[in-house]
């Protein structure tokens, strides 16, 4: 449903035009220093405003509501909230009638038997993030000695990053929109994060990088580049005690579990679903196919300010793996 782990447990609330969105966090460890100046980092890199993001500008500042006193978490679940200032409900009304491609119109209208808030795409909005990133930003605190390094590294097919900003241009000029592949590398993971069978560290991994609207794929190391590789080739050999290998084409996770090397991921972003280009779908209203020009603002390229709420799905899986970890070990 809307909520997310076993023991740092993410539960999101909210729709994109309704009064705030946010998220409750729980099994945060008690003395935690967290302020609103600890958000900031994360809150700027998932910020619009940059070519190719959306013209929507929301203030994005974090409201604290409960789990925090004199600066510290007191182990009370965590209450994050947002407000939502900068909405305009009335660019999506003819979407009750034509639900545009590639979107969610269709599918929770249908699920929800037109129940549902379809302004700025309500709870399946891309606003919904948030919660993701704010969350994760408590996560990484408590993943000391942990890395991340994340980064397009294909767009539109693109893999030279001194083409990227020519790509962006054209989608923007042409009321398009692009897609494209993250990489990111987490380093210092200590050994044995991961519960097998079905909580592998790759399948939460994975199950909350699917939650995020856009993401179509996921692969680990190698990946589905692994096909070329003989077994030989694949396996990666351990060169010391501490485990670490020659190669990482497994991804950092052996059986499930870490094995202590850097967990290596790519994720693959669709284009935006919302477009500013005319494009052909079924009108209700009218009984038959016609023409949609879409209007509000969105994103030319999602995946720019994709980056930072994948790597945060992947730190808040890392928490809770390592918080179920130490609970075996004690």
């Amino acid at each position: 449903m809307n909520t997310f782990g076993r023991l740092f447990r993410v539960s999101i609330y909210g729709e994109s035009h309704g009064q705030s969105v946010g998220v409750i966090v729980d099994g945060v460890k008690p003395g935690i220093k967290l302020d609103k100046e600890d958000f900031l980092s994360d809150l700027s890199r998932r910020k619009s405003g940059g070519l190719g993001t959306t013209p929507r500008i929301e203030a994005d500042d974090v409201i604290i509501e409960s789990g925090v006193f004199e600066g510290y978490t007191t182990g009370a679940p965590v209450l994050l909230r947002f407000l939502n200032q900068n909405t305009k409900s009335k660019d999506y009304s003819n979407l009750v009638f034509q639900p545009r491609p590639g979107h969610s119109d269709f599918t929770a209208k249908n699920k929800y038997d037109g129940y549902n808030d379809y302004r700025g795409g309500g709870h399946f909005s891309g606003r919904l993030t948030l919660g993701i990133v704010s969350a994760a930003v408590i996560a990484k605190k408590m993943l000391k000695g942990i890395s991340f390094d994340t980064k397009i590294v294909n767009l539109y097919g693109e893999t030279n990053p001194n083409k990227f900003n020519d790509i962006i241009v054209d989608a923007v000029k042409n009321r398009d929109s692009v897609g494209g592949i993250i990489e990111i590398n987490v380093k210092g993971v200590p050994i044995g994060l991961g519960e097998p069978y079905f909580d592998s560290l790759e399948s939460t991994i994975s199950h909350l990088l699917f939650s995020i609207g856009g993401v179509k794929g996921v692969e680990f190391g190698a990946g589905f580049d692994g096909v070329k590789l003989k077994g030989s080739e694949f396996n990666d050999p351990i060169i010391d005690e501490k485990g670490t290998t020659k190669t990482n084409n497994n991804g950092g996770i052996n059986g499930g579990i870490s094995n202590g090397n850097p967990i290596n991921l790519k994720i693959f972003m669709k284009p935006t679903a919302s477009i500013g280009k005319t494009q052909e779908t079924y009108s209700y209203r009218d009984n038959k196919v016609t023409s949609l020009e879409i209007s509000g603002r969105h994103d030319a390229a999602i995946i720019l300010r994709g980056m930072v709420v994948c790597e945060d799905a992947v730190a808040i899986a890392l928490a809770d793996a390592f918080l179920i970890n130490q609970a075996y070990k004690k």
